[in-house]
């Protein structure tokens, strides 16, 4: 969803450097894949071709972090009792 975020902590030898995904647009998501000593971080359509991807060697990430925007869905709330009782 939009505003989904992933910030990835790379060693860059001497220093650390620090990227960022962001769903930037409405119906968009980021999707994280580990795959032979591969990180891959891709921002996706709805109908998942990728818009824009950033690749790592997972031996040099230090830290993924995944950060989704809170959902403002309903069912995540608890039942209220009824006042008037």
């Amino acid at each position: 969803m939009k505003g989904d975020r992933v910030e990835i902590v790379v060693d860059a030898g001497d220093t650390t450097r620090t990227y960022e995904v962001v769903a930037s647009r409405a119906g968009r998501r980021v999707e994280t894949a580990v795959r032979r000593g591969v990180v891959e971080v891709s921002e996706v359509t709805r109908t998942g071709t990728p818009v824009r991807t950033a690749r790592f060697m997972a031996n040099r990430v230090l830290a993924l972090v995944e950060q989704p925007v809170p959902r403002d869905d309903s069912s995540e709330h608890p039942l209220r009792e009824d006042p008037r009782s």
